[in-house]
């Protein structure tokens, strides 16, 4: 690995990331290190780490070549690799417009969960098409302390437990995953969204993302809620022919998803870049050992 390694920090709706450019695919990012960069006390500090790849690079992705020059190879703030990230890909796209390579209007992103469009608004806010949701069959419950609630199983290209709750101060601290049962139906580990409503299509959460802890925001789990509010409400727009939109509070800030008729969802939300410089040398040294 490089001694000197370029990184940008950026945010979305204060889901924060290390985005780290590497077009060719030449840097190693074990995940100690991936650890090392995101820990918020001896690193950079991130949710996650966003690594910039050409699609045709890297041997994930080399098959999206051709609807999607550039990959997000997302990795958790612990250094485990994930499928998608709604706020990531805003980011992403806004690092790619920052450094040139992408301009206004529509992107194609390749991700683990799929390529996904994202369209760069004049006014300054992201909207990304987040495709479908899934619903995989079968009873979830979540639990916190001696609370228990029934959870919607939703899959956004990551899976998803969705549980409403009376208050979001009964999501506990979400230091720690919340048990879910049974065990089978998130063998890879689950994100958990604690839901209460705030008005007519309009509801705010608290979230634990895998391998991240509560995060101040989380896209796919935005969208995950909205869809499952939409089924609780009966509005689901395959069977009333009409989209549904939902505001979605989250610790960070608001986004708005938007699902269609046709299935497709979109997220709209600012993304923001912050800073940008070199990872000391030495630092980086010491983290390899």
């Amino acid at each position: 690995m490089s001694t000197r390694i370029a990184f940008l920090k950026g945010h979305g709706t204060e889901n924060d990331f290390v985005i780290v450019p590497d077009p060719e695919n030449v840097i190693d990012l074990p995940p100690y290190v991936v650890a090392a960069l995101c820990d918020r006390r001896a690193g950079i500090g991130g949710d996650g780490l966003l690594h910039v790849v050409r699609s045709a690079a890297h041997p994930e992705a080399r098959e999206m070549a051709a609807e999607a020059e550039w990959f997000m190879d997302y990795r958790n703030g612990d250094g485990s690799i994930a499928e998608m990230c709604g706020n990531g890909v805003r980011v992403f796209a806004r690092y790619l417009q920052r450094a040139g390579h992408v301009s206004e209007g529509d992107i194609a992103v390749a991700t683990r969960g799929g390529v996904k469009t994202a369209h760069i608004a004049k006014e300054g806010d992201i909207t990304v098409g987040m495709g479908r949701a899934l619903f995989p069959g079968g009873e979830v419950t979540v639990s916190v302390g001696e609370r228990s609630w029934p959870a919607r199983n939703v899959n956004m290209g990551n899976p998803h437990a969705v549980a409403f709750v009376a208050d979001l101060a009964h999501a506990g601290d979400l230091l720690t995953p919340p048990p879910f049962s049974p065990a089978s139906a998130y063998p890879d580990g689950v994100n958990v969204e604690f839901v209460v409503d705030r008005g007519p299509r309009h509801v705010a959460l608290r979230v634990h993302e895998r391998g991240a802890g509560e995060t101040r925001s989380c896209g796919t789990g935005a969208c995950a809620v909205a869809v499952a509010t939409a089924r609780r409400d009966g509005a689901d727009p395959a069977v009333t022919g009409t989209p549904a939109t939902y505001t979605v509070d989250v610790p960070g800030g608001t986004l708005v998803i938007t699902e269609r008729p046709d299935g497709e969802i979109e997220m709209t939300g600012p993304a923001v870049i912050v800073a940008e410089g070199v990872i000391d040398g030495e630092w980086l040294e010491n983290a390899l050992r």
